[in-house]
Protein backbone atom coordinates (compact mmCIF):
# COMPACT_ATOMS: atom_id res chain seq x y z
CA UNK A 1 0.00 0.00 0.00
CA UNK A 2 1.13 3.73 -0.60
CA UNK A 3 1.87 5.41 2.16
CA UNK A 4 0.11 8.68 1.21
CA UNK A 5 -3.21 6.52 2.06
CA UNK A 6 -1.80 5.05 5.48
CA UNK A 7 -2.96 8.08 7.95
CA UNK A 8 -6.53 7.82 6.42
CA UNK A 9 -7.14 4.34 6.27
CA UNK A 10 -5.18 3.90 9.86
CA UNK A 11 -8.14 7.09 10.74
CA UNK A 12 -10.79 4.38 9.90
CA UNK A 13 -9.53 1.94 11.65
CA UNK A 14 -9.15 3.32 15.08
CA UNK A 15 -12.46 4.94 14.45
CA UNK A 16 -14.48 1.62 14.39
CA UNK A 17 -12.06 -0.17 16.98
CA UNK A 18 -13.04 3.20 18.87
CA UNK A 19 -17.42 2.10 17.66
CA UNK A 20 -16.27 -1.13 18.59
CA UNK A 21 -14.89 -1.24 22.09
CA UNK A 22 -17.64 1.42 22.54
CA UNK A 23 -21.03 -1.30 21.70
CA UNK A 24 -18.53 -3.98 24.00
CA UNK A 25 -19.14 -1.54 27.09
CA UNK A 26 -22.44 -0.94 26.25
CA UNK A 27 -22.40 2.48 25.32
CA UNK A 28 -25.00 3.25 23.31
CA UNK A 29 -23.94 5.67 19.93
CA UNK A 30 -25.86 7.34 17.86
CA UNK A 31 -25.66 8.70 14.58
CA UNK A 32 -24.14 12.07 15.97
CA UNK A 33 -21.81 10.53 18.35
CA UNK A 34 -20.57 8.07 15.49
CA UNK A 35 -20.07 11.37 12.83
CA UNK A 36 -17.78 12.65 16.42
CA UNK A 37 -16.17 9.90 16.79
CA UNK A 38 -14.83 10.26 12.84
CA UNK A 39 -14.23 13.71 12.82
CA UNK A 40 -12.41 13.58 15.64
CA UNK A 41 -10.30 10.88 14.87
CA UNK A 42 -9.77 12.23 11.28
CA UNK A 43 -8.53 15.75 13.10
CA UNK A 44 -6.29 13.85 14.83
CA UNK A 45 -4.63 11.23 12.93
CA UNK A 46 -4.98 12.16 9.54
CA UNK A 47 -4.79 15.91 10.32
CA UNK A 48 -2.95 15.92 12.94
CA UNK A 49 -0.39 13.20 13.31
CA UNK A 50 -0.15 13.06 9.61
CA UNK A 51 0.86 16.54 8.96
CA UNK A 52 3.55 16.14 11.90
CA UNK A 53 4.79 13.17 9.86
CA UNK A 54 4.76 15.74 6.61
CA UNK A 55 6.52 17.80 9.01
CA UNK A 56 9.38 15.38 9.47
CA UNK A 57 9.71 14.26 6.09
CA UNK A 58 9.90 18.21 5.11
CA UNK A 59 12.64 19.04 7.50
CA UNK A 60 14.72 16.16 8.43
CA UNK A 61 14.20 14.32 5.70
CA UNK A 62 14.36 16.69 3.02
CA UNK A 63 16.08 15.35 -0.18
CA UNK A 64 14.90 12.34 -0.11
CA UNK A 65 11.12 13.89 -0.02
CA UNK A 66 12.07 16.86 -3.00
CA UNK A 67 13.35 13.67 -4.63
CA UNK A 68 10.29 11.93 -4.54
CA UNK A 69 8.25 15.36 -5.81
CA UNK A 70 10.61 16.14 -8.44
CA UNK A 71 11.94 19.33 -7.03
CA UNK A 72 15.53 20.60 -6.76
CA UNK A 73 16.51 19.93 -3.47
CA UNK A 74 17.84 22.90 -1.20
CA UNK A 75 15.02 25.35 -1.45
CA UNK A 76 14.10 27.38 1.96
CA UNK A 77 10.87 26.98 0.90
CA UNK A 78 10.52 23.09 1.80
CA UNK A 79 11.52 24.46 5.31
CA UNK A 80 8.63 26.69 5.33
CA UNK A 81 6.49 24.31 3.87
CA UNK A 82 7.40 21.83 6.95
CA UNK A 83 7.04 24.24 9.62
CA UNK A 84 3.38 25.16 7.70
CA UNK A 85 2.20 21.09 8.54
CA UNK A 86 3.85 21.26 12.01
CA UNK A 87 1.63 24.40 12.54
CA UNK A 88 -1.31 22.12 11.07
CA UNK A 89 -0.17 18.93 12.60
CA UNK A 90 -0.35 20.70 16.23
CA UNK A 91 -3.88 22.27 15.54
CA UNK A 92 -5.38 18.25 14.56
CA UNK A 93 -3.44 17.49 17.47
CA UNK A 94 -5.12 19.88 19.60
CA UNK A 95 -8.76 19.03 18.67
CA UNK A 96 -8.35 16.05 21.33
CA UNK A 97 -9.52 18.68 23.63
CA UNK A 98 -10.49 21.79 22.19
CA UNK A 99 -13.92 21.41 20.44
CA UNK A 100 -16.25 23.01 18.49
CA UNK A 101 -15.27 26.13 16.37
CA UNK A 102 -11.78 24.99 16.85
CA UNK A 103 -12.52 22.13 14.73
CA UNK A 104 -13.96 24.61 12.20
CA UNK A 105 -10.61 26.42 12.25
CA UNK A 106 -8.93 23.20 11.73
CA UNK A 107 -10.69 21.34 9.07
CA UNK A 108 -10.46 25.54 7.29
CA UNK A 109 -6.33 25.87 7.56
CA UNK A 110 -6.32 22.27 6.52
CA UNK A 111 -8.08 22.03 3.88
CA UNK A 112 -6.96 25.59 2.62
CA UNK A 113 -3.49 23.99 2.53
CA UNK A 114 -4.32 20.54 0.50
CA UNK A 115 -5.78 21.91 -1.41
CA UNK A 116 -3.40 24.73 -2.59
CA UNK A 117 -0.97 21.77 -2.88
CA UNK A 118 -3.17 19.65 -4.77
CA UNK A 119 -3.29 22.78 -7.15
CA UNK A 120 0.55 23.26 -6.90
CA UNK A 121 1.44 19.73 -8.21
CA UNK A 122 -1.50 19.76 -10.88
CA UNK A 123 0.10 23.07 -12.24
CA UNK A 124 3.16 21.09 -12.20
CA UNK A 125 2.22 18.42 -13.92
CA UNK A 126 0.63 20.42 -16.49
CA UNK A 127 3.33 23.15 -17.14
CA UNK A 128 6.43 21.17 -16.32
CA UNK A 129 5.62 17.24 -17.19
CA UNK A 130 6.32 16.61 -13.69
CA UNK A 131 4.89 13.57 -13.10
CA UNK A 132 7.07 12.33 -10.04
CA UNK A 133 5.20 9.80 -7.61
CA UNK A 134 5.15 12.49 -5.02
CA UNK A 135 3.70 15.11 -7.55
CA UNK A 136 1.10 13.11 -9.35
CA UNK A 137 0.54 9.83 -7.27
CA UNK A 138 -1.43 8.97 -4.44
CA UNK A 139 -0.24 12.12 -2.68
CA UNK A 140 -2.50 14.21 -5.39
CA UNK A 141 -5.32 12.18 -4.75
CA UNK A 142 -5.00 12.63 -0.70
CA UNK A 143 -4.26 16.11 -1.12
CA UNK A 144 -8.32 16.23 -2.55
CA UNK A 145 -9.90 13.54 -1.25
CA UNK A 146 -8.77 14.28 3.02
CA UNK A 147 -9.91 17.61 3.05
CA UNK A 148 -13.35 16.89 1.07
CA UNK A 149 -14.26 14.41 3.74
CA UNK A 150 -13.54 16.70 6.59
CA UNK A 151 -15.45 19.60 5.11
CA UNK A 152 -18.05 16.80 4.60
CA UNK A 153 -18.03 15.12 8.09
CA UNK A 154 -18.12 18.81 9.74
CA UNK A 155 -20.88 20.22 7.78
CA UNK A 156 -22.75 17.15 9.00
CA UNK A 157 -21.75 17.04 12.11
CA UNK A 158 -22.61 20.55 12.56
CA UNK A 159 -26.45 20.30 10.78
CA UNK A 160 -26.91 17.46 13.35
CA UNK A 161 -25.79 19.78 16.00
CA UNK A 162 -28.23 22.53 15.23
CA UNK A 163 -31.11 20.01 15.03
CA UNK A 164 -30.47 18.50 18.26
CA UNK A 165 -30.46 22.30 19.93
CA UNK A 166 -33.47 23.11 17.81
CA UNK A 167 -35.49 20.16 18.92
Amino acid sequence: MDFAYTFFFLTIAVAFLYIFISKIKNKPLDTKKILEIFLLTFLVIAVGIGSIWAFIGHYFLSAQVAANIGWAFGSPFQQEVAFANLAIGMLGILCYWFRDNFWTATVISSSIFLLGDAYVHIMNMIHYANYAPGNSGSVLYMDIIGPIVLIILLIIYKTMKKDIIKN
